[in-house]
């Protein structure tokens, strides 16, 4: 009974608190913090690159079709995209101009324009709207190792219990790339990767009951999305450091890109 007692005690160390709702909370925020209105940036992580002017407008791909897209539902995650908007104005290194889902409304407005409907002095004329000069596109790389080591310390402090405590904790890993594409040529002006990892003690709960088990769910879940968050904002980061130190590449050739390259074919 002791030694359940102080598996207990650990995880209430591990999770203080977890059971308490707090609008604002810290403890829920994940690596992309804060807001953003035109280049004032509010509460935004310390980490983040910044750029002292925009590189160009930037419009944020997400490929529906891709299969890491399908896992980000089990993780909490609807979309990569507001993520990566935020960062990109939190950044002031792009504009960010809208090409999702917010793009059928804009048109719905254009389209209340063109019957009549809205009034004269709505202007929505044509020739208003922004161009997109990049393209930045995610992809997301899922992995989930059993953190062994921390495992084997928590079972030989606590004995059977905290061996049993110890075997559910794991690390989750999740990496991430970033590619930026000139809308104009199509050609790839800078890729880069990042990478994020955190604790999971999720798999405990089982320990504690089907009630409490039940009602801490929600949090089990969570380390998975962080992660996520924190991988694309390491990929970001590394994304504006490539952006900065640009240089372009010269092909061989007095035509320049996509005129038939220096590799002769006999």
């Amino acid at each position: 009974m002791k030694k359940y007692l102080l598996g207990i005690a650990l995880m209430a160390c591990v999770l203080p608190a977890c059971s308490q709702v707090t609008m604002g909370s810290a403890g829920a925020k994940t690596e992309a913090t804060g807001s953003a209105g035109g280049a004032n940036a509010s509460n935004a992580n310390a980490s983040l690159e910044r750029c002292g002017s925009p590189f160009g407008t930037l419009a944020v791909n997400e490929d529906h079709a891709a299969n890491w897209y399908s896992y980000l539902g089990r993780y909490g995650i609807q979309s990569t995209i507001p993520v990566l908007r935020l960062l990109a104005q939190q950044s002031n290194c792009f504009v960010v101009v809208e090409r999702g889902a917010g793009m059928d409304s804009m048109m719905r407005e254009r389209d209340l324009a063109q019957s009549g409907e809205l009034r004269k002095q709505s202007n929505f004329g044509k020739g208003q709207m922004v161009a997109a000069d990049y393209t930045v596109t995610p992809t997301l790389i899922f992995q989930d190792n059993n953190m062994g080591g921390v495992g084997g310390a928590v079972g030989g402090l606590f004995g059977s219990v905290g061996a049993a405590v110890g075997g559910a904790m794991q690390s989750k890993g999740a990496q991430s790339m970033l590619t930026l594409v000139d809308n104009r040529s199509g050609v790839q002006v800078a890729a880069a990767e990042g990478s994020g990892s955190a604790m999971d003690v999720g798999g405990v709960f089982g320990m504690l009951g089907g009630g409490a088990g039940g009602a801490l769910s929600a949090y089990q879940k969570t380390p998975e999305g962080k992660v996520i968050v924190a991988a694309m904002t390491d990929a970001f980061n590394n994304l504006v450091r490539a952006t900065k130190s640009y240089r372009p590449q010269d092909a061989a050739g007095p035509q320049g890109h996509g005129t038939g390259g220096k590799l002769k074919v006999y």
